[in-house]
């Protein structure tokens, strides 16, 4: 069982990277993609746990990115490190730190949260996002959940939103080429939660030298999904299937969607860095 798309504690899961691995070994996952949000910070201790639990790990990011103004999820496999992400990393951590604090100084002056309050459940080390504000207004008793907390006051509709830098979608793109990975845009119809990009974006995408879809993803409408295993299909791309696994911090479950073993002999074929197997 494949599931190539799971985050830990170093960007909005709850997990550390060893815990999500020996949980993953409990659920049957047999390869799991440790992707966390524009932070590779976890590949250490993740790669230390593939002997002990058994479960061969894709070292992976997702990338935050923009296409036209909105916001795209950019999963990057088998990237070198050295090769200009870990610079692209900490360019996003002080876009996302400014940008964060902004909002929650908002928020301060009205009276719902303060920074301190994050910080108190982000945790040392963690890659900042809007989940840990979502965190703290559930701490405080603002919103009864991170759902909640997403669809209201932080929304891009909110008072409080606040928007910060991206690279722009073919940037993106080629900064996995650049590094040896392979580059899969991550639940590119996900229409649940108002981020389903148009079938003209995802040719874009397609144009610009994306090397897969994810295409088997809960936020991924089931007629969408046979739409985009055709757009994969045409023009012999990676198909994918994940789970998006947060620990408690979502209700997704590992294992919950799957890639192919043949999909990802693909992906470490193409890549330069290597699976870690047990």
């Amino acid at each position: 069982m494949i599931d190539l798309h799971t985050h830990s504690l170093h960007s909005d899961g709850t997990q550390s990277p060893a815990e999500l691995m020996t949980e993953a070994a409990s659920r049957g996952v047999t390869v799991i993609g440790l992707t966390d949000h524009d932070t590779v910070a976890g590949y250490a201790e993740a790669t230390a746990a593939v002997q002990t639990t058994g479960v061969a790990l894709v070292r992976g990011i997702e990338i935050s990115a923009r296409h036209h103004g909105r916001s795209v999820h950019l999963l990057g496999y088998l990237v070198d490190p050295e090769q200009g992400i870990r610079e692209h990393c900490e360019r996003l951590r002080r876009a996302r730190v400014d940008r964060l604090e902004s909002m929650v100084a908002a928020m301060a002056r009205d009276g719902l949260l303060t920074w301190d309050e994050v910080m108190a459940v982000a945790g040392e080390g963690a890659t900042l996002g809007r989940p840990h504000v979502a965190d703290a207004l559930v701490a405080r008793g603002a919103v009864s959940s991170r759902d909640e907390a997403f669809s209201e006051l932080l929304s891009a509709s909110s008072p409080y939103y606040r928007p910060y830098w991206a690279p722009g979608l073919g940037e993106a793109i080629d900064l996995v080429h650049n590094a040896g990975g392979v580059a899969v845009w991550a639940h590119p119809r996900a229409s649940n939660r108002g981020a389903a990009h148009s079938w003209e974006a995802i040719m874009t995408g397609v144009e610009l030298g994306i090397d897969g879809l994810e295409v088997d993803h809960r936020d991924n409408p089931m007629p969408d999904r046979r739409l985009l295993a055709d757009i994969v299909t045409e023009h012999r791309l990676v198909q994918t299937g994940s789970s998006d696994y947060h620990g408690s911090g979502k209700v997704n479950r590992l294992g919950e969607n799957t890639t192919s073993p043949n999909m990802l002999e693909r992906i470490a074929h193409k890549a330069t860095m290597e699976v870690i197997y047990p």
